[in-house]
């Protein structure tokens, strides 16, 4: 890690805890920074700001005082979940203190070459299928970001012999100046988030700030089956690296069922060790890369052939007499769970689906719905699911949360079909997150099983 003198006697407030926020406090006390932390859920509840304070670092908990920015802090980090109009961010805008994002913190004192990866979905099997290759080839790769590891507490350990894969979603990708990995990937873009970026435009300009400070010695990893993407080509000064299942292309592509890179053949698509068009995607994207890092096409071939998911990302639970149980609770859209059903035969897949209702209909989704056997819907979106159910022709129960909807999947499975929990909704109507309700799944499976 750089010892940068930045923040030295600099007083900062870090709105917002959770991990990265954490993680921002700890880097920024050892950097020599006077922290103030203001989280909103009171001290008594809070054992991150009490561990935060026994490490002698002052916090504010319980509300965000709008009077604590008349402190002359002279830098904000915030928490990438809170808005830019959130009341205390613009009054700091207001008083033009400058506002830091966690990743940007980390690149600041980052002494490894970062890649980063981004997109609407695919993010996290991609950051992890780079990663296990890279350390395969023999190189030192660190996963970090919005994959669960803080960007801002992984670099403090890092050195100039590893790479930060490093995962980045728009939130944390909005406000970032210095920036700059020097391979970059976008998986693909999706009108998704629009709740917190108001409109498709801004969700894009926010991602493709992910090239903002790349030059030509750098690599961009773009999507070429995408049209948004094509039309932000000529906007980025970084060396193109695309990757396509549609055309050959001077990169990573599909053709006659094999994946390769600029005329190699690297592996059958049939070998990925995880199913569906998307991950066919996501593997040309980890070649991309990969070969760029000069990692040889047995490493690569073995590596993705080996993978098996990544929780609760299509993950692979396991078989209760002859019934597979995937894992799926990461596809909070309806792109995502198109994916998923992408990968199995449709007639014996037993879909659990429904969550948080956006107000959006599943029309979209009806297509990718037909054939499939029967499904399990809840939520507060469980009318509209019915909705697209009924429009796809597909027959379905109801059930109260997913351990209630995995039992009930069970009791209607036969040897050979599928329960595949992929919800298309975020899971706030009942779960604090998607991890929290993918590990209900898992629960409810390990129960079946000790049953069966």
């Amino acid at each position: 890690m750089k010892k940068i003198r930045d923040f030295q006697n600099k007083k900062v407030l870090i709105l917002g805890l959770a991990r990265s926020g954490e993680a921002a406090a700890r880097l920024l006390t050892k950097l020599g920074a006077l922290v103030t932390v203001n989280d909103g859920k009171p001290f008594e509840e809070n054992p991150t700001a009490q561990s935060l304070l026994e490490a002698g670092i002052r916090v504010v908990c319980g509300s965000h005082p709008l009077s604590l920015l008349d402190e002359e802090f002279q830098y904000m980090v915030k928490n990438p979940g809170i808005p830019y109009h959130n009341l205390m961010v613009k009054r700091a805008l207001d008083k033009q203190i400058p506002i830091l994002t966690e990743v940007e913190l980390a690149y600041l004192v980052s002494e490894a070459p970062i890649i980063g990866i981004t997109g609407s979905n695919g993010k996290t099997t991609t950051t992890t299928m780079i990663a296990n290759v890279l350390n395969a080839g023999g190189q030192s790769a660190l996963l970090s970001g919005n994959i669960g590891y803080p960007a801002s507490e992984v670099v403090q350990k890092a050195t100039a012999d590893d790479t930060l894969v490093m995962e980045l979603s728009s939130f944390q990708l909005m406000g970032v100046e210095a920036f700059h990995p020097h391979i970059a990937v976008i998986t693909n873009l999706m009108p998704t988030h629009l709740d917190y970026h108001g409109n498709f435009e801004d969700y894009v300009a926010a991602k493709w700030m992910i090239q903002k400070q790349m030059t030509v010695t750098d690599y961009l990893v773009l999507n070429a089956n995408q049209e948004t993407m094509k039309a932000l080509v000529p906007k980025t000064s970084a060396t193109l690296i695309p990757f396509s299942t549609q055309e050959v292309v001077d990169g990573a592509y599909l053709k006659d069922g094999m994946l390769c890179f600029k005329g190699e053949e690297i592996m059958a698509a049939t070998d990925i060790g995880v199913p569906g068009q998307h991950n066919i995607e996501n593997a040309l994207a980890t070649i991309a890369v990969a070969k760029l890092r000069g990692i040889e096409n047995a490493v690569i071939a073995e590596r993705l052939a080996q993978f098996g998911g990544v929780k609760h990302r299509l993950q692979m639970v396991g078989q209760v007499n002859g019934i597979t149980f995937y894992n799926d609770s990461k596809s909070t859209n309806i792109l995502a769970t198109q994916k998923a059903l992408s990968g199995f035969d449709n007639s014996r897949v037993i879909l659990i689906a429904g969550g948080l209702d956006r107000g959006n209909e599943f029309d979209d989704l009806v297509p990718d719905l037909l054939g499939v056997k029967k499904m399990i819907i809840l939520g507060e979106s469980a009318e509209r699911m019915k909705r697209a159910a009924d429009k796809a022709g597909v027959a379905y129960l109801e059930a109260k949360d997913v351990a209630a909807a995995t039992q009930l999947a069970f009791k209607q499975a036969q040897r050979g079909d599928i329960i595949l929990l992929s919800p298309a909704n975020a899971s706030w109507d009942r779960y604090p997150n998607f991890e929290v309700r993918g590990d209900e799944f898992l629960a409810t499976f390990g129960r079946l099983k000790g049953e069966a």
